[in-house]
Parts: C-alpha cells; structure tokens; sequence
C-alpha cells in the first residue's frame, strides 16, 4: 500500500463533488431557462435537470478479488462516469402572456426544483469539505513521520 493511497482517494473524490457542485449550480442557473434544446419536431424545450453518475474507479472482478486477498482495507477511489438528464416531465404552469405559452396559456418549465438542487450543493460541499480534512490529516501524518527522522 502506497502512503500517498489516501490522498489519491481522497483526490478522486475532491474531483467528483467539484463536478457535482458545477451540475447543481448550472441546473439552478437554468431553472427558468424555456427555451434550451430543440427536439426532433423543431420545437423549443426547456432545460432538463442533469444529474452525475459516480461508480468506483475500478471496477472489474479481477480488481476486486484482487483487493480482497492481499489489500482488504484498501479503496480505489470514485469517477464521475457519466451526467445523465432527468426523465421526470416539466412543469406546466398557466401564464399566457409569456411567449412561449401554447394555446391554451400554458408554459413548460424545466423540471428543476430549486429545494433539491440545494440540497443537493449541500451534500457534495459537505463531502468535498470532508475530503479536504482527510487530504490535510494524511498530510499532517507525513510531515510528522518525516520528522521523526531528524
């Protein structure tokens, strides 16, 4: 086991919640955004909530049986592998003097909710903290083994 290990992991994982914070803070951004991509019909849509997908960074069989045998305690980190839109349908919301209204006054609105895309920033800024913290306690463990050979 390397005694940079869990740095790397932790550094992995610094990486994924940075990804994570910049996801919820573009859906916010767009949360009133009708106008964002245009479908097959030549129709305009609004935004569609995107989410990250994390896995391990390995992840074969191999790898893992690996693990087990001769470094039981030891991780491999986290990726990011993917950001993904959400399926869940738009909001319809009655207001028919906004130009995107369709006939009967109704406009779509993304389906972003404002309440969890907070929670959701919370949440990756409460792990990117704590892996900080960990970034810094590994570095404190060095620099003291270090000086332990002065």
């Amino acid at each position: 086991m390397s005694i940079f290990h869990a740095m790397n992991n932790s550094a992995s994982a610094l990486t994924a919640q940075r990804l994570r914070m910049d996801v919820a803070s573009s859906n916010m951004a767009n949360a009133n955004t009708t106008r964002a991509t245009l479908n097959e019909n030549g129709e305009w849509e609004p935004y569609r909530r995107k989410m990250v997908v994390f896995q391990p960074s390995e992840n074969k069989f191999s790898h893992f049986l690996h693990k087990a045998a001769h470094h039981p305690s030891q991780g491999s980190g986290v990726k990011a592998t993917d950001i993904k839109e959400d399926k869940e349908p738009f909001k319809l919301v009655y207001n028919p003097n906004h130009p995107d209204s369709n006939p009967n006054g109704y406009v779509k609105l993304p389906n972003v909710d404002p309440l969890k895309e907070m929670v959701d920033m919370m949440s990756a800024t409460r792990s990117y903290e704590a892996n900080v913290t960990s970034v810094n306690a590994s570095k404190s463990m060095l620099t003291k083994a270090l000086e332990i050979g002065r």
